[in-house]
């Protein structure tokens, strides 16, 4: 296996596309560190792991402070040796216009979408460059690419990310250090779930994925599972000449 025997360090491993993602490496060999704010997702998604044969470990932390995300990439340096990729796919939506959205959520939602992955990186890339070279997968959206109605601060987060990325792709590169970014669309996660409650409280996720599907040309919104095949293809070998690279994964729709 082009993975196996390699470690990955994922922030939101807990859960959604990064929990996902995590499940999928580790069925190809690699040792997966899934790291976020609640310790109780994380153990029940490395304990999912290795109860089918993976390897997993867990390191809670916010990677939105800087101690913290410093810490886990420390942590990993000194108890696996080397760190040869990373997923950055810690985030949160939020519901609010231009107008009606406030500091607090301007700051919550900037924090956790675009700080996570700038301080993720920051310590990220010298120790996959210290190993020799590797990968990082930023998570932006679809979102990051255009506007997004009641959803302004999250939509320049996301565009934000895909900024960083490219930037610190061609800061990198010379170091082998090899930094893409994925833009999903509409993905039935939790927290998808919990912006249908907020928003469309008169119908279930359950109706909403069924309704949303039917405007995307393959007729469904995607499942976790849908991105983290994107992404672990990202870290392979098999893209070993992208950099840079924002790749879109939502369907068809943007084809429109």
């Amino acid at each position: 296996m082009e993975l196996e025997g390699k470690t990955c360090l994922i922030t939101g491993g807990g859960s959604g596309i990064g929990a996902a993602t995590a499940m999928l490496l580790a069925k190809r060999g690699v040792h997966v560190v899934v790291s976020g704010r609640r310790a109780d997702t994380l153990n029940a998604v490395a304990a999912a792991i290795q109860n089918d044969g993976g390897k997993a470990s867990v390191h809670r932390a916010d990677f939105s402070v800087e101690k913290e995300a410093e810490a886990v990439v420390s942590a990993i340096a000194d108890t696996h040796g080397q760190l040869n990729f990373a997923v950055n796919a810690a985030g949160a939506a939020a519901v609010g216009t231009a107008v009606d959205s406030d500091e607090a959520l301007f700051a919550r939602v900037i924090d956790a979408n675009l700080k996570t992955a700038w301080l993720g990186m920051k310590y990220q890339i010298p120790a996959i460059a210290a190993a020799g070279g590797g990968a990082i997968v930023n998570l932006s959206s679809v979102a990051g690419l255009g506007g997004t109605p009641h959803g302004s601060i999250y939509s320049a987060a996301k565009h934000a990310v895909i900024g960083l990325t490219k930037s610190a792709a061609l800061e990198f590169a010379a170091q082998n250090v090899r930094i893409n970014v994925v833009c999903p669309g509409t993905t039935r996660t939790e927290q998808f779930n919990g912006i249908v409650r907020q928003v469309m409280g008169e119908i279930s996720p359950d109706e909403a994925a069924i309704t949303m599907g039917k405007k995307y040309p393959l007729g469904r919104i995607a499942q976790p599972e849908d991105i983290a095949g994107a992404i672990a293809w990202l870290l392979s070998p098999d893209a070993a000449f992208m950099t840079g690279s924002t790749i879109v994964v939502d369907g068809g729709k943007r084809a429109e």
